[in-house]
């Protein structure tokens, strides 16, 4: 209830009344004067309360009069009176009705007490409530009531004492109370106060106000009075205390700062009063140093005195604290102090005191900036910042080197352990409870045998002082151990907790700032010293910021790192490394590098076991640990962690590095420090930059030692080690395992919250990491550490969305993994990079990879790289790759395609069937799905690397595969051949266009030609190389697909582009073949691969090149022929018909039979041109398009003529088919082209009949079937230049076919072309050739009188054909032997063949039928009378007929004696006609030797002939004289005589048959040609009887003949008779028999002649003759022979004619 209501003051003013009532009552006997003033006094109150509303103020104003009683009251020095009093005066106090006088009054009163030593707690309550409730105490009266508190504090009274000093401090927290308000009152009016002249009179502040100028007083006094020297205010001071003044300088200081900062008076105090006072009551603490002699310093050096001490320590802090930034200079000496306090040579409760006050500033994070800007900054001021944290360092480290305070390990255990062994035990972490029998082991720290509890101090953030707190303490207190140490931690927490959350919510401020809210809640990937500065804040921060952190951090680390080390407790280790951790995060932000990487470290040092080698550490710890920081002539140095700490074991593994000791050990801690690493990486990975390379490294090994092992994605799996002894891992880590694992994971995947910058240091880490492993994994087998590839993999991954930026360094070191000599590496790094590639083609980006061809080829880079990469499992993983790339993104691949064709075609021989056939795979999925879908420029790659298939020598299969796919190519092509046509075409327009920019001619084979047809080009190129690839298989197979597509596709082709195909394809490829085939191998191949046989005809390599040659010619050939018009339209057309007819004729003329063979049934199917295109061959696109076919507008006009250019397919296709179809153009310009076909079979006949020069056994003589095809060409080659061939020409042909005809065969091969000799059988050469001639025959037939003349050359060759039925022809030198002969049982392999003549027989015979046909026709044309056909008939005919019966068959004879009555039945009459002109004068004789020849031939007839074949082959003599008698003697006139004498001698010859007149046994079986006789005689009776006879000439020849006969008979009947007398009983010779019987048969015959002659025809005298045998006839009766009887009775029969009665005539007078 306040003082103020009505009801208030009424109460007051009772209350007042009952006090002066009770006091009057008291005072009644013994005090009047002091009854009667409190009965004035209650008449007065009455008086005012009446009188004034205001009673308050009315009291206020009358409150001397009012107090007066109870002033006198007090005087009485009663006790009961003045408790009394003392309560009414403090009721009156309370309800402020106290004026200033009566103030003054009560206090000279309270003082009076004071002085006698009466209510000392009442007093001290009364000054309080006067001084509280209202502020009328000024000046004198005020510092009386303060002395008066004072005064009481030293009394003898406990209580009294200790009320008094609270009293005073509540007193003097008042008077500054009150000037606070005052200046609150002030705060807006502006004054000006006059200038402060030089402060000499302190006791009259004038500038201040009142009730500051009793503070400022109040303040000095104090000072003065700390100081020992007088007061100049408080006067009646009797006695003071530093300590209790000390004390109440401390809390005027803490608890009003702001007077002393706004007033300079006051902080004129400071700086003059306060500091000098603080640093003089120092120097005991600082002179001394424990345990040196007092002797030895000049004067007796005072002791330090702890509650002073103490106090001054609080006074120090309370002024850096709050008035740091006026006392700079005084704090620098402070601070300085303070460091030195901490030194060891200081008693303990002082550096402890020290240490706590450390930890009062390093809690207060601003202060330590202002320090540092303050002092560490300039230039030559104290390091003060640094040499706190430094002190701080030294002393934790001195606690462990100087166990002053710290005790053995071994003495002092805690839980009753005994020694080190139970400590470890003990302190094993989270699960050691159970260890240790449920005692919870202390934290603590051990270091080299020094053993210091950890002792909780504070809470963290707070600086609860013990020591500094102890205000009632006068003696030291007795440390405990580890306290010191324990603050001292703390310390080093709080200060790294300060320092960093300051800076770094400053940072996040300016990255605010920065950001000015555009992006909002982006996570910050920018590190700070990158960051814009924002331009309202001075840059100055930053530079502070870094000055901070370069000063303390080499401290920090020290002192941290020896604690980590000697740490046993989980949770300071744990704090620890925090502590390091934020401060590797804050260096980092701020760009520090170096002790950014000296803390990171630290706790890498601490993650590995003790000593372990480890590089990339030692290097960056070697700048650090070679450094040692002087702090006031102490070191510190930076301690590397201990072997033994007392740790837990919790796994044994092997260690990464080549270390000498076999396995490592890590301990609880190890492990500990590990998830630090873990966490920093994770969580600071932006700022780690390049000491992303120590946490990596770091992890690599600790993930070794653990057995992890990267599985798919790379994330790593806890794995059993490979090899060595494997990992022994505790309970407590294996469970541990999965969660690292996993942290590790999401440490790569956290990567994807990092920036550009960061990430490429991550990368770049993990890079130099992986060569390192590589290093070490050169030249030995052991297992590599392959934590950097899948860590890369990981990182690639997750960064997808940024992959550009990281990809090339990510793929550039992958790639050079991947060629590694250690197979687990390499096989891990091609997981890595291909994983990469799937990822990255799959992962949606945005833009998508179609509209981002850059970014999809950066992807597939890598891809192609790989190709370089030597060891096959690296290209087996790549093309497996390939094949899911396909299988997944083949659709989408666009732009990628060529480096995935490249990647695909790039097989070397060398590598091993089984990736030749994954790449196939590859091949096969993309040209049976992605044609369509790939970019029409690809589809050349695509060609080519089919292509390279097919090439490459590992797999047949495979190659065969690929030809069939290059088929299927093409069937594509055709198919889609527009689209392509079109898409190409715009390409091509693009591509010229920057060609045309850039100034460079346009790149791209076959360029000319329009881009499609290129692409055919390419393909036909491609086949053309398979057709000369070294496997014969091959280049079947690609031959035929070749002609196969150009046959059926080519009409899809420009007209122009043909030229190319002919000139670049075609014929190139022919030459090629022909090269090859002519450098073949001759060796035998033995049977192939495995148990696969090869038929003799293909047993070496140039038999197999054979057969290529004989594919590649026909096919080529055959699109001569089929598309002849086109060709033809090309221009140079003649050119290219050269070149084949060259080629045709160079195979024709190799030494293979195979070759050569097929050479001319090429030569065949170009000759046979004209056939035009049947319908069933034109494209099916015609009729499927339903297009017209329309004829082609364009005539051929020589090469230069321009092309037009079609656009649709389906017109070209009509062109092409119209041309196809036109009639030949320019009949010259063929004619040109069949004389050169002519040329070119000529030279091919006479070179392949030219028979073999030496006799060389080896000579190559052509086969009868190449003969045969050679010589079959030529009728229809002669179809096409019947017009101008010549005489010269066809005496060529006569050399050709008679060559060919000579040519003898193998007797290996005669069974086969002569099926046996005995039948008369033409072969098909004998044949071509007679067709040949029959041709010619024909065509001279019906051709113009001109050609007539060739007639007799014809009938020269046949002629000499028929002369080999007698005299078979020589090859050359080279032995032939007959048909008959030929061993063709015995055919030797390794000799020579051994040749055969041919049976020519029937050939010759053939040829003489066709001679007698041909003259049947021809023998009255000019030509052939002139040139004496007939009589080289007859001179040929005659060398069968005189062989007779030796002749090689017996039927050439007879057919030439048929022939020869042939042809003369026709020749004769035309002789006949001609015999004036002489032309065929020669040809008598030759006729007559012919006859003579014949009918009496030298040769024998055989023994075995039998008669019915004699008397037919009597019968043929018969016919010749028969002939003789009808054809030549009728004609005697006109022909020559000495003809008719040949003849007539002949038939006499013939007419008496007897050879000789002597008989030999051998001749006497030669049979009697009775029948030819007798015909022989008749003829010659019959001429010489004949009337015709024009000459009596010729009538005497023939008398004279017949007269010769007669003669001859009458001497052999003679003879005969004689010897049958002689011989007696013994028979005559056969010899002479035959004869006799012949001549008896003669007469006869003679007889009969002269019978039938007109007996006018018959002369005289050989009647006589006649007559005069008969007496000899008679004579021969008696012979003996049967025979002869018959003989003669057949000879006498006749003779009855001549038996007339004699007529009795007178002739010539005679009787």
């Amino acid at each position: 209830m306040t003082t103020s209501t009505p009801e208030a003051v009424k109460k007051l003013v009772e209350n007042m009344q009952t006090d002066l009532r009770s006091l009057s009552m008291e005072c009644k006997k013994k005090f009047p004067p002091v009854k009667e003033a409190a009965e004035s006094g209650i008449v007065k109150i009455k008086t005012i309360a009446a009188r004034n509303t205001e009673i308050l103020a009315a009291l206020k104003d009358n409150s001397s009069e009012v107090v007066q009683p109870f002033l006198m009251g007090c005087g009485t020095k009663e006790p009961k009176i003045t408790q009394l009093c003392l309560a009414a005066i403090q009721r009156l106090m309370s309800h402020e009705v106290v004026s200033e006088a009566a103030a003054g009054n009560i206090i000279n009163m309270l003082w009076l007490l004071m002085e006698n030593g009466l209510e000392e707690l009442k007093l001290l309550q009364t000054v309080l409530v006067l001084l509280t409730t209202n502020t009328v105490v000024h000046d004198e009266s005020l510092s009386k009531a303060i002395v008066l508190c004072f005064r009481l504090h030293f009394t003898k009274d406990n209580i009294t004492n200790n009320t008094a000093a609270a009293t005073v401090r509540q007193v003097v927290t008042v008077v500054f109370e009150r000037m606070v308000a005052e200046d609150e009152r002030y705060k807006g009016i502006v004054e000006h106060p006059p200038p402060v002249q030089g402060n000499s009179n302190r006791r009259s502040i004038s500038t201040l106000r009142p009730c500051a100028k009793d503070a400022y007083m109040l303040f000095q006094d104090l000072c003065q009075l700390v100081n020992a020297d007088a007061p100049y205010w408080l006067v009646g001071m009797t006695e003071m205390t530093r300590t209790f003044g000390l004390e109440l300088l401390e809390s005027v200081l803490n608890d009003f700062p702001g007077v002393f900062l706004q007033h300079q008076e006051f902080s004129f105090l400071l700086k003059e009063r306060v500091c000098p006072l603080v640093i003089k009551l120092f120097s005991p603490n600082i002179k001394f140093r424990q345990g040196s002699n007092a002797s030895a310093s000049p004067a007796p050096v005072e002791k330090p005195y702890f509650p002073i001490c103490m106090r001054l320590l609080r006074v120090v802090s309370v002024l850096i604290k709050h008035f740091y930034s006026l006392l700079v200079t005084e704090c620098e000496i402070f601070l300085s102090l303070l460091v030195k306090f901490l030194d060891g040579e200081k008693p303990q409760w002082l550096r402890a005191v020290a240490v706590e006050s450390i930890h009062r500033l390093c809690v207060q994070p601003h202060l330590l900036r202002s320090f540092c800007q303050s002092y560490d900054m300039k230039q030559h001021s104290t390091k003060v910042f640094r040499d706190i944290v430094n002190a701080l360092g030294s002393f934790i480290q001195s606690l462990f080197i100087v166990p002053s305070t710290g005790t053995p390990a071994t003495v002092n255990t805690p839980g009753g352990g005994s020694g080190s062994g139970a400590q470890t035990a003990a302190q094993g972490g989270p699960g050691a409870a159970g260890v240790s029998g449920g005692v919870i082991p202390q934290a603590a720290f051990e270091y080299r045998g020094t053993w210091i509890p950890l002792i909780t101090v504070s809470v963290q953030g707070s600086a609860k002082a013990t020591y500094l707190e102890m205000l009632d303490k006068v003696e030291p207190p007795s440390i405990p151990e580890g306290y010191a140490m324990s603050v001292a931690f703390s310390c080093l927490l709080d200060l790294v907790r300060g320092i960093t959350s300051m800076i770094e919510r400053e940072l996040g401020k300016e990255e605010r700032a920065s950001q000015g809210g555009a992006e909002t809640a982006v996570i910050q990937k920018q590190p700070a010293e990158q960051q814009a500065q924002p331009a309202e804040q001075e840059p100055v921060a930053h530079v502070v910021w870094e000055e901070m952190v370069s000063a303390c951090w080499c401290g920090l680390l020290a002192a941290l790192s020896l604690l980590l080390d000697a740490s046993t407790d989980e949770a300071a280790t744990e704090s620890i490394l925090k502590a390091e951790m934020t401060m590797a995060a804050l260096c980092g932000r701020l760009g520090l590098v170096t002790p950014r990487d000296a803390f990171i470290t630290a706790v890498c040092k601490a993650s590995l076991p003790p000593h372990y080698a480890l590089t990339v550490l030692s290097s960056s710890a070697s700048t650090l640990s070679n450094k040692s920081y002087s702090i006031q002539g102490q070191s510190v140095q930076i301690i590397s962690p201990s072997s033994e700490s007392h740790q837990q074991v919790v796994a044994v593994g092997q260690p990464l590095t080549v270390q000498p000791q076999g396995t490592v050990v890590l301990t609880a801690k190890n492990i500990q420090c590990m998830r630090t690493l873990l966490n920093l990486a994770h969580c600071h990975g932006v700022v780690l930059g390049t000491s992303w390379q120590l946490v990596l490294a770091t992890l690599q090994h600790l993930v070794w030692i653990l057995g992890l092992k990267p599985g798919s994605g790379g994330a790593l799996k806890p794995g059993r080690a490979v090899e060595g002894p494997s990992t022994v891992l505790t309970t407590a880590v294996m469970t541990d395992l999965p969660i690292i694992s996993n942290i590790l994971s999401r440490l790569f995947e956290s990567s994807q919250y990092l920036d550009d910058v960061s990430l490429h240091h991550l990368i770049n880490a993990l890079c130099s990491l992986s060569v390192e492993a590589m290093d070490m994994a050169y030249g030995n087998n052991k297992e590599p550490s392959l934590f950097a590839v899948a860590k890369l993999l990981e990182t690639g991954l997750v960064n997808m969305d940024r992959i550009e930026i990281l990809w090339r360094p990510l793929t550039g070191h992958l790639l050079e993994v991947c060629q590694h000599p250690n197979s687990r590496m390499r096989e891990w790094g091609a997981e890595a990079v291909t994983s990469l590639i799937k990822a990255g083609l799959a992962y949606k980006h945005d833009p998508p990879l179609s509209q981002n061809q850059r970014l999809q080829l950066l992807l597939l880079n890598p891809l192609k790289e790989l190709s370089n990469i030597v060891h096959a499992d690296i290209r087996q993983k790549q093309l497996e790759c390939v094949l899911q790339i396909l299988q997944s993104q083949g659709d989408s691949l666009g732009p990628g395609w060529p480096l995935v064709l490249g990647v695909i075609g790039a097989i070397r021989n060398d590598q091993g069937e089984s990736l030749i056939r994954t790449a196939f795979q590859c091949l096969q999925l993309v040209v049976t799905d992605f044609l369509p879908t790939m970019p029409c420029t690809c589809l050349q790659i695509v060609v080519d690397v089919a292509g390279s298939f097919g090439l490459q020598n590992q797999e047949l299969n495979i190659s065969l595969t690929s030809i069939g796919l290059l088929w299927n190519i093409s069937d594509y092509f055709f198919q889609r051949g527009e689209t392509i046509e079109k898409e190409l075409d715009r390409e091509e327009a693009l591509l010229e266009k920057q060609a045309k920019e850039k100034g460079v001619p346009l790149n791209r084979p076959f360029h000319p030609a329009p881009p499609f047809d290129c692409l055919w080009l390419c393909l036909y190129a491609k086949l053309g190389e398979l057709c000369v690839d070294p496997r014969p298989a091959v280049r079947k197979s690609a031959g035929q697909t070749l002609f196969s597509t150009i046959t059926a596709h080519g009409t899809l082709l420009q007209q122009a582009t043909w030229h190319t195909v002919v000139w670049k394809v075609l014929f190139h490829l022919l030459d090629c073949v022909r090269k090859s085939s002519t450098t073949a191998d001759k060796e035998k191949i033995e049977s192939g691969g495995g148990n696969i046989l090869i038929h003799h005809s293909r047993d070496t390599a140039e038999k197999q090149w054979a057969e290529t040659w004989v594919l590649t010619l026909a096919g080529i050939a055959r699109i001569f022929n089929t598309r002849r018009y086109l060709l033809q339209s090309l221009g140079d057309f003649f050119k290219a018909w050269e070149v084949l007819l060259d080629h045709i004729q160079s195979a024709a003329l190799s030494k293979n039979n195979e070759v050569s063979l097929a050479a001319l049934k090429s030569f065949q199917e170009i000759l046979q041109i004209v056939t035009p295109v049947k319908d069933s061959e034109k494209p099916d696109a015609l009729t499927a398009m339903g297009m017209p076919v329309l004829m082609d507008p364009v005539t051929a006009s020589g090469p230069g003529r321009p092309l037009l250019r079609s656009d649709s397919l389906g017109e070209r296709l009509a062109r092409y088919n119209g041309a196809e179809q036109a009639p030949p153009t320019d009949e010259i310009e063929d004619s040109a082209l069949w004389w050169s076909a002519w040329n070119s079979w000529y030279r091919i006949g006479t070179d392949s009949t030219r028979p073999p020069t030496g006799s060389e056994k080896l000579a190559f003589i052509p086969s009868q079937p190449f003969l045969t095809a050679l010589i079959q060409i030529f009728p229809a080659l002669y179809q096409h230049i019947k017009t101008g061939f010549s005489m010269e020409d066809l005496k060529k042909l006569g050399v050709i076919l008679h060559g060919a005809v000579s040519v003898p065969i193998s007797s290996d091969a005669s069974p086969f072309i002569l099926p046996s000799y005995t039948e008369a059988v033409l072969t098909s050469l004998q044949e071509a050739v007679l067709t040949a001639l029959d041709v010619l025959q024909k065509a001279i037939c019906v051709g113009p009188e001109n050609m007539q003349v060739m007639y007799p050359a014809i009938f020269d060759q046949l002629l000499l054909f028929v002369e080999f039925s007698c005299k078979p022809p020589q090859y050359g030198k080279l032995e032939t032997k007959h048909v008959a002969n030929a061993k063709y049982n015995q055919i030797q392999l390794f000799a020579p063949a051994e040749w055969v003549a041919l049976n020519y027989v029937p050939f010759a015979e053939k040829s003489l039928e066709v001679v007698v046909d041909l003259y049947q026709k021809t023998a009255c044309h000019k030509a052939v009378v002139s040139e004496k056909v007939l009589q080289k008939i007859i001179k040929t005919l005659r060398i069968p007929l005189g062989l007779k019966y030796a002749c090689p068959s017996e039927s050439t004879w007879k057919l030439a004696v048929s022939s020869m009555l042939k042809v003369l039945s026709i020749g004769l009459p035309v002789a006949r006609q001609h015999a004036s002109s002489g032309k065929f004068e020669t040809m008598w004789p030759e006729l007559a030797h012919a006859f003579e020849d014949f009918l009496f031939t030298k040769s024998t007839p055989p023994d075995n002939l039998s008669i019915q074949e004699f008397q037919k082959n009597e019968g043929i003599d018969v016919e010749v004289v028969q002939l003789i008698s009808t054809e030549i003697l009728p004609f005697a006139n006109f022909i020559p005589k000495d003809f008719v004498g040949q003849i007539m001698t002949m038939l006499n010859k013939g007419s008496i048959h007897s050879q000789s007149s002597s008989f030999t046994e051998a001749e006497i079986d030669i049979r009697m040609r009775e029948e030819f006789s007798k015909v022989c005689f008749e003829t010659l009776l019959q001429f010489s009887f004949s009337n015709k006879v024009s000459t009596p000439q010729e009538g005497y020849i023939s008398r004279m003949a017949l007269s010769v006969l007669l003669k001859r008979s009458q001497d052999v009947l003679h003879r005969y008779v004689e010897d049958e007398r002689l011989s007696g009983r013994c028979p005559l010779p056969r010899q002479q028999v035959t004869e006799i019987i012949f001549v008896l048969k003669a007469i006869s015959t003679l007889m009969d002649s002269l019978k039938k002659t007109q007996p006018e025809n018959v002369d005289g005298n050989t009647w006589a003759q006649v007559i005069a045998l008969y007496p000899t006839l008679v004579e021969c009766i008696t012979c003996s022979s049967s025979e002869v009887s018959s003989a003669l009775k057949e000879a006498l029969g006749p003779f009855k004619d001549f038996m007339q009665p004699p007529v009795t005539k007178v002739q010539n007078g005679e009787s």
